[in-house]
């Protein structure tokens, strides 16, 4: 038995399941959608704002990354990574995501590290900024 201020699994206190639809997207899936979209960043970056062969500017890069997470969050509350892995990025309270959700949370995911520090359910800090939850579909 865990203590009463203990929670079983992330999202637990908040209500949410332990797996399966609206559950924290655990690790690996964010891992992997952050692969997915730095990848099509530098693609893009590569093929439209080349620096020499297979040489691209990392701030281009960062751009382009940060225009597709804007863009596909206002558009489909996920980015192509999350869409592709079945997550979305949902706000912490019901309601819609909004339009200052996805700018917080993007400017802060490109500075990287609050995206490291992460709470009990699995929230990096953009995420509790941006009052936001990446969850499974």
């Amino acid at each position: 038995m865990s203590n009463p201020g203990e929670q079983r699994w992330p999202g637990e206190r908040l209500g949410l399941p332990q797996a399966g639809p609206r559950s924290i997207a655990r690790g690996g899936r964010r891992l992997g959608a952050l692969a997915i979209d730095w990848a099509i960043a530098y693609g893009l970056s590569l093929a439209f704002f080349p620096t020499g062969p297979w040489q691209t500017d990392g701030f281009i890069t960062l751009g382009l990354f940060a225009a597709e997470q804007l863009l596909f969050l206002l558009v489909l509350n996920g980015s192509v990574g999350h869409l592709i892995l079945r997550m979305r990025v949902v706000p912490l309270q019901p309601g819609k995501l909004g339009l200052w959700r996805p700018f917080v949370r993007t400017a802060l995911l490109c500075l990287f590290v609050p995206a490291l520090i992460m709470d009990a359910d699995q929230r990096g800090l953009h995420d509790r900024a941006a009052a936001t939850l990446l969850v499974c579909v």
